[in-house]
């Protein structure tokens, strides 16, 4: 249980702990760290060659035994809560941007159900929409407009969001 996972290590003479870098390797290696112990994280592509057999939790800590005394294994350097706090705001931001561009195909898709051609790219595409939401002629059903504008909105917002990232950084 990972509830019980320290106080268990706590109890260990100082020694080599290897982890796979994974989501929460970092933590725990910090968590190690102060307990006297050599971390190491690895990459798991130094690890696959020493697993025998399929993938399970038994196989995978013989093969990242095996690999953590091995010379020519790399490891990853333990990051601190402040460099994981700036990674956050990278993946976090970038997940916006994807975010944003689908939304946007998506508003240039729905459009041309409709007989609208919205122009590629971002800004021409960001450029073009207001008018096209606004032009009473080009036989838009109310509802469709409704929702449009809604995902227009959407698609500000995550400017903005974008924005104060980009501040941020």
């Amino acid at each position: 249980k990972r509830n019980k996972l320290l106080a268990e290590v706590a109890k260990l003479p100082p020694c080599i702990i290897g982890m796979e870098a994974c989501s929460g390797a970092h933590y725990w290696a910090r968590e190690f760290t102060k307990l006297g112990h050599d971390v190491r994280i690895m990459a798991s592509k130094f690890v696959i060659p020493y697993r025998q057999n399929e993938k399970n939790d038994a196989n995978d800590a013989e093969a990242i035994c095996e690999a953590v005394t091995r010379p020519k294994t790399r490891f990853v350097s333990i990051k601190s809560e402040e460099q994981q706090a700036v990674l956050c705001l990278h993946r976090i931001r970038q997940g916006a941007i994807k975010d944003r561009t689908a939304r946007i195909n998506r508003l240039r898709g729905l459009l041309s159900e409709f007989g609208i051609i919205m122009p590629k790219g971002r800004y021409p595409a960001q450029n073009a929409i207001g008018g096209i939401l606004e032009d009473a002629e080009n036989n838009l059903p109310f509802l469709a407009r409704e929702l449009l504008n809604d995902l227009w909105q959407s698609i500000k917002s995550l400017n903005e969001e974008i924005l104060k990232y980009d501040r941020k950084l």
